[in-house]
């Protein structure tokens, strides 16, 4: 057998979870040269014992197994190579997020919107911001610019520490409420009065306060139009580490605005095809003024007290009228929300709308890639 065809199964097993480095798949292609093509089963059992290290990946392995290799036994479904593919549910988390979402729109307009409400995307040669969306060479390295297709189980082990690190760096805010602490800042007279009863009445043993203080409220808005299909993947793993490290309410827009946090929570091995639902379920057209207005108005704007962090991921092309997206953050600014955007190029994005917008925000960042994420940490506070 090929040993590009051992790669790329390898990299199916990665994709449903397993735990495979290069040392595991350097075992297996040894196996297939030592045993030879004709004792499959030889080789499949050795390769079982090499791969499987936990009860359901036993369990998972002869599906994913002859899905790969013999796609012809398996009926109802196609044969599965080693890229990201939906899988047979993906229809139906597709329509259960839409499902959630408040939609007047019919499917002939929703499909005019696919095709054309994105203006800014039928003109990648214009902008150069869209350069990646529309694909073509890249300077970067390729182990930091695959989109989030494809984790090596160090990198996800980084963006969680990314994440909790950047989730220790924001400033708390101090409440109007006092907790116990010893030594403290002020007197807590009940609390002295209370000791003083065993004491015959002498306040002998003084309690404390200190103020309680609280972290802000994160909440992640990512563009999955059209024009970020090829960042939104990426955006959408820095939210779920941003959800599962510090609480993060993560939503997605493009022409409307739905909240996936529940999404982002769930843990199971098919990460990768939650996120591939999301974005594939969506695309067309870019309303960020409105779906900013949607989220000031759900039920979200009770959370925005003081010092709470918007981080929006977005190119910032917009079919909204220009001044729309300035009042939106402004909006989101008056209900005390610090607003940091995330563009998914290493330039500021071009757009009209993100410009006469750009004094509403804290900070405006690249997040094209861990290296910018890892960067952005010193920032965020």
């Amino acid at each position: 057998m090929p040993s590009a065809r051992v790669v790329e199964f390898v990299a199916l097993l990665r994709e449903h979870g397993f735990t495979l480095g290069v040392q595991e798949q350097q075992a297996m292609l040894s196996v297939a040269v030592q045993l030879g093509v004709t004792r499959e089963r030889s080789v499949a059992a050795a390769w079982r014992a090499i791969a499987c290290q936990r009860r359901r990946e036993w369990r998972l392995w002869p599906e994913l197994y002859e899905g790969f290799w013999h796609p012809q036994r398996v009926r109802g479904t196609v044969k599965v190579s080693g890229q990201t593919r939906p899988r047979r549910d993906l229809r139906q988390a597709v329509s259960d997020l839409h499902a959630q979402m408040a939609t007047a729109a019919s499917p002939a307009s929703a499909a005019q919107s696919h095709a054309s409400a994105d203006a800014p995307a039928t003109s990648a040669s214009q902008e150069p911001g869209l350069a990646r969306a529309q694909g073509g060479a890249s300077a970067v390295e390729a182990l930091h610019n695959r989109e989030g297709q494809m984790w090596w189980p160090q990198e996800l082990g980084e963006l969680q520490q990314l994440a909790r690190r950047i989730h220790a760096r924001l400033r708390p805010r101090p409440t109007r409420r006092w907790q116990p602490a010893q030594p403290g800042d002020r007197l807590d007279l009940r609390r002295t009065l209370r000791r003083s009863v065993a004491l015959g009445g002498e306040p002998l043993g003084a309690a404390w306060q200190v103020r309680r203080t609280e972290r802000p409220r994160l909440f992640i808005l990512v563009d999955v139009s059209r024009s970020m299909e090829s960042h939104a993947a990426f955006s959408l793993r820095v939210a779920r580490a941003f959800a599962r490290e510090a609480g993060a309410r993560v939503f997605v827009f493009h022409t409307r605005l739905a909240e996936v946090t529940a999404l982002m929570h769930r843990d199971s091995a098919r990460v990768q095809e939650k996120i591939n639902a999301v974005t594939a379920g969506f695309g067309g057209g870019t309303r960020i003024a409105a779906c900013l207005q949607a989220f000031l108005h759900s039920d979200a704007r009770a959370q925005l007290q003081g010092a709470s962090r918007v981080w929006v991921c977005s190119d910032g092309f917009d079919t909204d009228a220009p001044d729309d997206l300035r009042e939106a953050l402004q909006a989101l600014r008056r209900r005390g929300a610090r607003l940091t955007w995330f563009h998914p190029t290493r330039g500021a994005p071009v757009a009209t709308a993100f410009t006469q917008a750009r004094a509403c925000l804290e900070a405006c960042l690249p997040l094209a890639g861990l290296a910018d994420l890892r960067a952005a940490q010193f920032r965020l506070q």
